[in-house]
């Protein structure tokens, strides 16, 4: 497979985990305005981030789309 096919499956791979994970868990128990409980999520760099890594330092956005196809 090539490094792109490989990446390309990494980062989809990893965004529907996060779509599942987030959706079934969180979607229907928060609230608006209620603070989300602490999650951790595998990046597409390989990394894997949790939300109280970056409490109270800098916003939180998780992004669900594959790189290789945006504009940017």
């Amino acid at each position: 497979m090539s490094h792109l096919a490989t990446r390309l499956t990494r980062v989809v791979l990893n965004a529907l985990f996060a779509s599942v994970v987030l959706g079934s868990q969180f979607a229907a128990a928060l609230e608006v305005g209620e603070k989300a409980p602490d999650f951790s999520l595998p990046s597409s760099d390989g990394n894997t981030y949790s939300l109280s890594q970056f409490l109270g330092e800098k916003p939180v956005v998780i992004a669900f789309f594959p790189k290789a196809f945006t504009g940017g």
